[in-house]
């Protein structure tokens, strides 16, 4: 019933864009019988805003994967290279917190770690609104940053690397046996905002799943019962997204193609200086307007990877 609802909603988005584009048409020519300029400028606002909704509705048709339609849980790590690493995660988690602000889509960090002098070392954040997941899922990887270093007296050129892990918030849906026996639950005080209660109990939880080495940590909630069913939340949809991953790499390792393991590849560079460019390396993507794309504007780039991944 639910994939029903969607589909219908659907449909009458397209009926609706269709039936207002078809009157816009019959007015802009009545317009010009009449020689109104007025009403046909406000005829022309009218279709911009319908040529952009028709881009939104466009780009909506490339999410047709499993998981597209689902929330999102997205986190961040800061790679080698202290603090400047850091802070480059940091601005990361800036740029998708102003993203999902853009498009309207609610945004909770679950977990933030913070950096030793700046920036954060890692943070897990939930997004949720329709298709989150269809549009994050081209942010996996390793993001590479060159810059002049706030923090470097020499203002020397940097490169920094974090990366990014997306996967599905199938929460409920996700039928993935967990062993209590395999799972090892540390409890600690909350290091960030909440209030006396999180600051001063131990509030926070560290789930380790033991066979897998998979570590997830909650501490936005304000008991420690609310974290640890959080958590495990978040490590059933991990446990889920790692077996998905197993068999990916099996078909491909029985079809003869390469897998790569570990980090896997770099997917975009940010370069600050000596010039401004970002590039996705994967679709051949580029701007030099890198303050909008910090900013949140990566409805492009994620555009030119749903498209890339379409003619695949």
């Amino acid at each position: 019933m639910q994939q029903l609802s969607t589909l219908r909603e659907e449909v009458t988005a397209w009926q609706e864009l269709a039936s207002r584009s078809g009157e816009l048409a019959e007015l802009w020519e009545l317009a010009e019988v009449e020689g109104d300029d007025e009403l046909l400028r406000e005829i022309a606002d009218e279709a911009e805003d319908l040529q952009r909704q028709l881009a939104r509705m466009r780009l909506e048709t490339l999410l047709s994967g499993e998981h597209d339609r689902r929330d999102a849980i997205l986190t961040i790590y800061a790679g080698a290279g202290g603090t400047e690493s850091q802070d480059w995660a940091e601005m990361l988690l800036r740029m998708y917190l102003r993203w999902a602000e853009r498009r309207g889509y609610q945004s909770e960090i679950i977990e933030q770690t913070e950096g030793d002098e700046a920036g954060i070392k890692s943070a897990t954040v939930e997004f949720r609104g329709r298709n989150a997941f269809g549009y994050l899922r081209s942010e996996r990887g390793v993001h590479r940053l060159v810059r002049i270093s706030p923090f470097d007296n020499a203002r020397r050129r940097h490169t920094s690397f974090a990366l990014v892990e997306v996967i599905p918030d199938a929460t409920g849906e996700i039928e993935i046996e967990i062993n209590p026996d395999d799972v090892r639950m540390d409890v600690f005080r909350a290091s960030g905002h909440g209030g006396q209660n999180v600051q001063k109990n131990s509030t926070a939880v560290r789930l380790t799943h033991v066979p897998t080495g998979l570590v997830v940590v909650c501490q936005n909630e304000r008991s420690q019962v609310q974290n640890r069913e959080r958590a495990m939340a978040v490590l059933k949809a991990r446990l889920y997204d790692l077996e998905r991953q197993k068999q990916e790499e099996e078909i491909a390792r029985l079809r003869g193609e390469h897998v790569v393991a570990g980090w896997g590849n770099q997917i975009r560079s940010y370069v600050l200086h000596p010039y401004r460019m970002i590039k996705d390396l994967r679709t051949g993507w580029e701007t030099g307007n890198t303050a909008a794309v910090l900013d949140g504007d990566i409805d492009d780039v994620i555009e030119s990877y749903l498209q890339y991944m379409v003619g695949r």
